[in-house]
């Protein structure tokens, strides 16, 4: 099985780690992209290892970058993400696992946030574990529930989701539905539309992620 690897920041106080936080990039990018946002949150969880893994394989649209799984624009969009993000999940996974098992640090220390295609990889994997995390955030992603979604196999880690309202990349809608369907379940939902924002991460979702963060590291 494809091993990831990616950009890490060890804790800003330079104690061993007693936190991870895992940032998952969108289509097409890498981990050198998504890391950017540990320095707005390192002040929040000082003691936070923070590792942002490259997808597991080489980008197919462009010449360069990584993809967590393949988009196919001439096909079905939708059909094609079921299948990937479930067949992506293992890797991702065994790559939580791994981290886990080499740091000791607990499931329930770790947040897992993406972008894009990173954020439907961390709400389907995340939401899909025995254990709660401390965290998940999607932003400007899609849910597609994990097999057993709403019953007791599932843990109810909190979640996060920002979403701008005039992206034209992953309809808002699907975040929005996200929520509802979570909140159905009993999840704990965050959730925030960023106006006048196309794809992206907008300044003021960032700060909604940001105070969401600060409330976990707070309990």
């Amino acid at each position: 099985m494809t091993k990831l690897s990616g950009p890490m920041l060890l804790p800003q106080s330079g104690l061993p780690p007693t936190k991870a936080v895992v940032l998952l990039h969108g289509y097409g990018s890498d981990g050198n992209d998504l890391i950017g946002l540990a320095p707005v949150w390192r002040d929040v969880l000082p003691d936070a290892l923070f590792v942002s893994p490259n997808g597991p394989e080489p980008c197919r649209q462009f010449g360069a970058g990584f993809q967590w799984f393949d988009i196919s624009f001439e096909e079905d969009r939708l059909a094609k993400r079921q299948v990937g993000v479930v067949q992506a999940r293992p890797v991702l996974v065994t790559f939580l696992q791994d981290m886990w098992s080499q740091t000791g640090i607990a499931p329930e220390h770790t947040i897992l946030a993406g972008f894009s295609q990173g954020a439907m990889m961390a709400l389907h994997v995340g939401l899909s574990m025995p254990e709660p995390l401390m965290g998940i955030i999607g932003f400007s992603g899609a849910f597609l529930p994990p097999e057993g979604f709403g019953t007791s196999l599932m843990a109810k880690s909190p979640v996060c989701l920002v979403h701008g309202d005039m992206d034209d990349v992953v309809d808002p809608e699907h975040s929005a539905d996200a929520d509802v369907a979570l909140r159905l379940a009993g999840y704990d939902v965050s959730y925030h539309v960023s106006r006048g924002t196309a794809h992206g991460i907008a300044p003021d979702g960032l700060d909604f992620a940001t105070q969401f963060i600060k409330r976990l590291a707070s309990k």
